[in-house]
């Protein structure tokens, strides 16, 4: 049997997800995914690659949308345009470190 006690400060944010996942962002600014998310938009088209951007701009108008309302953006709606893009995306490419980076922001 172990006992665990926590004798420091707990500070920061933090979301307590389904199947006890545990996420604490740190810092993780809803104006950062955001940025990422126009620039994801950006490289997608100048990439000639017009059906991932449409995929880019549900990320991005979700993001706009949970702003605006001020809630939390919607995980799932987020998660499915962000995954039809690494799909859509070759290995290596600059599109899939912003993808990933956007799930890590919105805590997917």
């Amino acid at each position: 049997m172990s006992i665990f006690n926590f004798h420091g400060q707990i500070s920061g944010p933090s979301n307590f997800g389904d199947n006890g996942k545990i996420e604490i962002h740190q810092g993780a600014s809803p104006a950062e995914a955001l940025r990422l998310a126009a620039e994801l938009v950006r490289q997608l088209r100048q990439e000639h690659r017009s059906e991932l951007a449409e995929q880019a701009e549900i990320v991005r108008g979700e993001l706009v949308q949970a702003e605006e309302e001020r809630r939390p953006a919607d995980q799932g709606r987020v998660r499915q345009a962000l995954e039809t893009i690494s799909l859509g995306l070759a290995a290596g490419s600059g599109g899939i470190a912003l993808v990933q980076e956007i799930g890590r922001l919105v805590g997917i």
